[in-house]
């Protein structure tokens, strides 16, 4: 097998990779059902024959501990790719539907056919699952591809750049390294479909751009995912599982918990096992401990530790600019319209707000834009349905944080600013497909009540027919 092309800044050339890839998609090569696993059986052994490497780019561009990078990055891109691998021929399928009686004999189906050239944007926070994952989609719908890794992650961006070209077709997958520069001469190209996975603001450039070309997009952005807690939850589960949600990549995860919003009889219980489950996560000591992350760059540390001083200190608040550490930290007396309320936070602060009642934290919800996630802690069903029910968000979790993003059959995709489009498992498959109507008629029967000329008596047949 050929390997994959790695285009270094100094050598892209936008159009002339595009128009190579192109005439790659136009031989057919890439539609084949034995092309499309022989790629992802290839990515698979990527990840699985440079298991160790992996774990120590992330350590190296976030401080990321290895339990951390092998299970959500390695682990769930090989995971992602076994149940392609386990469904792709049923998802090539084509999938036949009835016709109506005027139209008969006739049968009607759809297939899906792949986009042609598809470019993925990834992101610095999870830069090898974030990069890998939509490949996944393409490659398994049978289109070519351009990756674009972050340059914030930049050993993570390496070892993209050097082992998707030991691995992966020469003649149909590139990557290319760069920043502002590079990107934006991709972005100048025509595609069959952008997926970019990143922030807002990025996110409208991205559009812009795609909209010159009317080219379709699939936008994976982030936002402030709430965490609603009543007094009926069970503290320490929910603590625990709160904390995990936002220690993972010390906060720098697009569907971390932003903020809690607590009614006023739960506060003082919650927070007393927040801090008791920071205690037992990190031995009082996640400076020292090596189960916890880094902020990734000078800039992101410093707009931390201002959006710190919004609110008061319950726990943490100690940071180490040399080392790019802060502390988990929760934060009381946030308004709501102090900065650290305003923006997506994307590190290991964790305002709480308290609220008179549920409907309060559904107010509070409602009156912002939706999130990519929402998080409900209750243990009564008919809160669980009021909050799923009244508000909108990408993705939700009752009684637990983040782990829907692991189920590969469900979609996972933001609404509103916090993206739109959905990934993993088939609707991976699906968002780099077009879905083909087919509508086939034989000629052995030719009816005359479509042909003139026309007659009330068949206007009257044909009406009920159809």
């Amino acid at each position: 097998m050929s390997a994959a092309q790695s285009i270094t800044p100094a050598a892209v050339d936008a159009p002339t990779l595009v128009s190579s890839l192109r005439a790659s998609f136009g031989t057919g090569r890439t539609r084949p059902i034995g092309w499309r696993r022989a790629q992802l059986r290839r990515l698979r052994d990527l990840i699985t024959e440079n298991e160790d490497r992996i774990a120590g780019v992330l350590n190296e561009d976030l401080g990321r501990p290895r339990y951390e990078g092998i299970l959500a990055e390695a682990h769930f891109v090989v995971s992602e790719i076994d149940h392609m691998l386990d469904h792709l021929a049923d998802w090539m399928e084509p999938e036949f539907v009835s016709s109506p009686l005027a139209l008969q004999p006739a049968t009607a189906y759809s297939k899906a056919e792949p986009l042609g050239v598809v470019l993925v944007i990834s992101p610095w926070n999870y830069p090898i699952q974030l990069a890998l994952a939509p490949m996944i989609g393409a490659l398994g719908a049978g289109n070519c591809v351009v990756l674009k890794p972050s340059e914030v992650a930049p050993a993570s961006s390496a070892l993209l750049a050097e082992l998707v070209p030991r691995y992966l077709d020469t003649e149909c997958v590139a990557v290319v390294e760069g920043a502002v520069p590079e990107t934006t001469a991709l972005l100048e190209q025509r595609w069959d479909h952008i997926f970019f996975t990143g922030g807002e603001r990025v996110g409208k450039v991205v559009m812009t751009a795609a909209a010159k070309h009317l080219t379709p997009v699939t936008l994976e952005l982030g936002g402030k995912s709430p965490c609603i807690v009543d007094e009926t939850t069970n503290y320490k589960v929910a603590a625990r599982r709160i904390m995990w949600g936002k220690c993972l990549n010390a906060g720098q995860t697009c569907i971390a918990p932003d903020y809690v919003l607590v009614t006023e009889a739960a506060k003082a219980p919650l927070v007393a096992a927040l801090k008791d489950a920071l205690s037992s996560f990190f031995k009082g000591d996640s400076k020292a401990s090596g189960d916890y992350s880094r902020i990734v760059s000078d800039r992101h540390f410093d707009r931390l530790v201002t959006l710190m001083a919004n609110g008061t200190v319950l726990a943490g608040g100690e940071s180490d600019k040399e080392s790019r550490y802060i502390a988990p930290t929760l934060l009381d007396d946030v308004a709501l319209d102090a900065p650290l309320m305003q923006e997506e936070i994307f590190g290991p602060l964790l305002p709480i707000v308290t609220v008179k009642s549920v409907a309060d934290a559904i107010e509070v919800v409602n009156s912002r834009a939706k999130p990519l996630a929402l998080y409900v802690f209750s243990s009564k069903s008919k809160v669980v349905d009021q909050v799923l029910d009244q508000t909108s968000s990408g993705g939700a979790c009752v009684n637990d944080v983040v782990n829907h993003f692991l189920v590969p059959d469900l979609p996972f995709g933001g609404v509103g600013t916090s993206g739109q489009g959905a990934y993993h498992g088939k609707h991976s498959f699906d968002v780099f497909s077009h879905r083909k109507g087919v509508f086939n008629k034989p000629t052995w029967v030719d009816p005359s009540l479509r042909y003139p000329p026309y007659t009330d008596n068949q206007l009257k047949l044909v009406r009920f027919l159809l």
